[in-house]
């Protein structure tokens, strides 16, 4: 009976060829929009993704559904759809998932018109997909309990302006969370759009829902508390009113429930967001005593025909004791190196003036990393056993591929992973380089623009985003952890200077 009703309404919405429209049209103006606002970003689109996501998704709650619902039932076709044998819950929820069905096509093409647009590949899709069906299931039986409630279509406009505008603003879904006073932001709790641009935002440029599963709860309770009042305030006449009668109290329990969630969404919140990072990196000057570069020497390094040695586990980890306890790798063997290199000048660079390690550019954490987060960690480490750009190029460009595991993630503020990816490439490099590390680091740091920054493609291997913007940025952030690391290797700079 299910598969009927299903097949039933796909076919009512299929019909209706302003549905379509409005439907598959109305989210690439979105896009649009949002493109036009952050298309300078470091990565075009993808740190905006859970609002334009949720924003398209709001759109067919709050408006498509119900309009259906109310149009159907003035025109008097539920009447037949009376006569079945079918609970009304199954009616509802068939309705649910054929509006489901089209705004699925909606999201695949936005998509599909993001990644025109630069948006890069998705580094976990198996966590999108399902942070945007539940976000989707969620609103859309909130949409079903606006088409439940209201008598007629410009009822459904008023309503839905009354539900889509609040999410917009003060849910963070077209107004960053970072943007609003202090005032509205226990207000955004109380709103599933937070919840749905975080889980979204979190599978797009995080480490996947796996972070996100308060919010993913969030989603399901609403969605849930929302199908059950739809089915009982639905009716199948249009003139009928709403009857309520001993359904009232599994209403009023349904209410004391929302009520719930809310406070523990309160009582739960996570820190604001801060607002996508603009901020340049610099140049080399900037970090160089006096003007231009340092001198640097040439002069042949302590190793001629040998290769380093990797550093003993146990000194790796006391040199991270005080960053927050990164994965040891295990040695791995060495590329072919130079035999001569430059020999940095730590006198000449001015590590005091690199960006404080608790900030917001090129972070590195002094907190031990959770469960979660170590998973997160590890998997990536083994994922980088077997990353070619790991071992593509001489030294130097092997550092620097190394170095945009930490760059890209700064970028896209994956916090807090991005705090503890600085840690996980130090013990990388140190277990393969050694007592070369500081010269190759050196290099990296000092000449920024050579070499070559393509590995950043081939991050979605590591589960970590790519970045398909301009070059600059990410150069920049390569650059400030080299010399970040060049100064915590080298015992120069070990945390924010004080």
């Amino acid at each position: 009976m299910m598969g009927r009703l299903l097949r039933a309404n796909l076919l009512a919405t299929a019909r209706n060829p302003m549905a379509l429209i409005y439907g598959w049209l109305f989210p690439l103006i979105f896009l649009a929009g949002f493109w036009a606002l952050y298309g300078d970003d470091p990565l075009p689109l993808a740190l905006h993704a859970g609002q334009f996501f949720t924003i398209t998704i709001l759109g067919s709650a709050a408006f498509g559904l119900p309009t259906q619902m109310v149009a159907e039932r003035e025109a008097g076709l539920w009447r037949h759809y009376a006569l079945t044998p079918a609970p009304r819950w199954r009616f509802v929820l068939a309705m649910v998932l054929a509006r489901a069905v089209l705004l699925a096509g909606a999201l695949i093409l936005q998509h599909l018109a993001a990644r025109a647009l630069g948006m890069p590949a998705l580094p976990h899709p198996v966590s999108t997909l399902l942070a945007l069906i539940v976000a989707s299931l969620c609103f859309l039986c909130i949409g079903a309990l606006i088409g439940s409630l209201v008598g007629n279509v410009p009822a459904v406009q008023a309503l839905g302006q009354c539900i889509f505008l609040p999410m917009l603003i003060l849910g963070g879904v077209a107004v960053p969370l970072a943007s609003l006073p202090d005032w509205a932001l226990p207000l955004s709790n109380l709103l599933p759009g937070r919840h749905a641009v975080v889980a979204i935002q979190t599978a797009v440029t995080g480490t996947g829902t796996q972070a996100a599963r308060f919010e993913l709860a969030m989603l399901a309770g609403h969605g849930a508390l929302a199908l059950v009042a739809a089915v009982l305030l639905f009716r199948w006449e249009p003139g009928a009113r709403v009857q309520i009668g001993r359904r009232g109290w599994w209403l009023v329990l349904a209410a004391a429930m929302w009520l719930a969630l809310a406070g523990l969404a309160h009582s739960r919140a996570r820190p604001v967001p801060a607002p996508p990072d603009r901020a340049a990196a610099g140049v080399v000057a900037d970090y160089v005593r006096g003007v231009g570069a340092p001198a640097v020497p040439r002069k042949k390094l302590p190793v001629a025909q040998n290769h380093p040695q990797p550093l003993p586990p146990d000194q790796v980890r006391d040199r991270l004791q005080a960053g927050g306890g990164a994965v040891v790798p295990v040695p791995q063997p060495v590329p072919e190196l130079p035999q001569e290199l430059p020999a940095p000048d730590l006198d000449a660079i001015a590590f005091e003036r690199l960006p404080p390690d608790a900030g917001l550019v090129a972070p590195i954490a002094v907190e031990p990393a959770d469960a979660a987060l170590a998973n997160a960690l590890a998997r990536i480490e083994r994922q980088l056993a077997q990353w070619p750009p790991a071992r593509e190029g001489d030294a130097v460009q092997q550092v620097r591929n190394m170095l945009l595991i930490a760059a890209v993630p700064d970028l896209l503020q994956m916090d807090p992973l991005e705090r503890h990816l600085p840690l996980l490439v130090e013990a990388q490099l140190q277990a393969r380089f050694g007592a070369l590390l500081p010269a190759l680091l050196a290099q990296v740091a000092l000449n920024p623009q050579a070499g070559s920054v393509a590995a950043r493609a081939d991050l979605p291997a590591l589960g970590l985003p790519a970045h398909t913007g301009t070059e600059g940025p990410v150069r920049g952030r390569v650059m400030l952890y080299a010399f970040k690391l060049l100064g915590r290797v080298t015992g120069r700079r070990v945390g924010d200077p004080a």
